[in-house]
Order: structure tokens, then sequence, then C-alpha cells
């Protein structure tokens, strides 16, 4: 019970640490004439990504994105494609980011589903419940049930390739991606296995 009862407050304590969020009042119309030519390739034209080791963004919180490209940007993002994406970035006006993160969060994601029902199984358990002998909170607390994230404060995962999100939670756990301490401390606490599972559960939602 005491374990449990942890794992609860650690799940309260992290709803009380929002990311560093900055509004986003872009303008989609000017947001989509930079996807095109910037971002399409690797996203979507829709912000559907096909390629898994490259994130959807179709439905993101503009905050969020915003956030992200001003890292990017600032070089504070290591892992991934990191290189690429600062690249990409760095001509970007604070404007011009707001406007491409309108954009992409005006677009609607596509059902993806998964093709391992066990590993959904298992990975629904720790999104929902947590691991409470781990003292690991459910996913859900910041997240939502259906992986919709909360505006301003925590990024929407629903329907997110699972290989992604397993790349980005091994790398909050190595410190190769070193840009939100809650998720550091969540991930340091799984195994591959518990990563693997989750992220097929989050590939599997859909909202």
């Amino acid at each position: 019970m005491r374990r449990v009862s942890a794992a609860i407050t650690i799940a309260a304590l992290f709803l009380s640490i929002p990311f560093a969020s900055a509004a986003s009042k872009g303008n989609p119309q000017e947001g989509k004439k930079i996807v095109d030519n910037v971002c399409a390739a690797c996203h979507g034209a829709d912000g559907n990504s096909v390629i898994p080791a490259n994130p959807s963004l179709a439905g993101q919180h503009p905050e969020y994105i915003v956030k992200q490209l001003q890292e990017f940007k600032a070089g504070k993002r290591k892992n991934g494609q990191a290189a690429v994406m600062l690249g990409m970035a760095t001509p970007l006006s604070d404007a011009d980011m707001q406007n491409v993160a309108a954009y992409f969060a005006e677009q609607t994601s596509k059902e993806r589903g998964s093709s391992n029902k066990d590993l959904v199984a298992a990975g629904k358990k720790i999104y929902r419940g947590g691991i409470a002998s781990k003292n690991v909170p459910a996913c859900m607390a910041c997240h939502g049930p259906s992986g919709a994230g909360i505006p301003g404060q925590y990024p929407r995962l629903s329907s997110q390739h699972a290989s992604y999100v397993a790349d980005q939670m091994k790398a909050f756990r190595t410190g190769e991606r070193g840009n939100n301490q809650v998720m550091t401390d969540v991930a340091a606490k799984m195994s591959d296995a518990e990563i693997k599972a989750v992220a097929e559960y989050i590939q599997s939602l859909h909202k």
C-alpha cells in the first residue's frame, strides 16, 4: 500500500511541474508555407510522419512545438536528429516558430494502431497504473488517459511512433536528452522492456 501511495504522490508532484512554454499565437497559413518548404519531408505535409525516427506533429500543442524549436535553435537538444533540427530551426524567427506550431496544431493525427497486442497490454498497465514497485507514476497522470496531454503543460503522445517514443525515453534515461528533469527521473527507473511496452501502447492510442 505504501508503494502505491508513493507512486500516487510522485504523480501528483509531477502534475505541478509543467514544461516551460511559450504561448503560440501564430498564423497557420504562414506556417504552412514553412512546413511545405522545410518540415514536410521529415514530418509530413499534414504533420503525420511516415518515418518512425521522426515524430508526428499533427495535433501537437503549439506551446510544446515552439519550446522544442527554441531548444533546437539554442543547441540545448543533443539526441537523435538534433544536428539536423539545429539546421532547420536556426533560420526561424520566433514568429516563424509560432506560425509552424499553429499550423501543425490544427492538423488531425492519423490512427496507427499496434502490431504487438502483448506489448500493448503490458504497456497499458504501466501507462494507466505506473509501476508501484519502482515508484514510477502512471503516464496518464500527466499525459492524460487518451494521450492527449494538457495544452501548455504536457505534450500530446497519442498515435506517436513507438520507436520514436522509446528512443526519447532511453535518451532521457541516459541524460543524452536533458531538457526535462521529470522525464529523466521517470525513465531512469524503467527497463528497456518496460519502455518498449509503454511506447507500443502510446502508438495504439488515438484521440
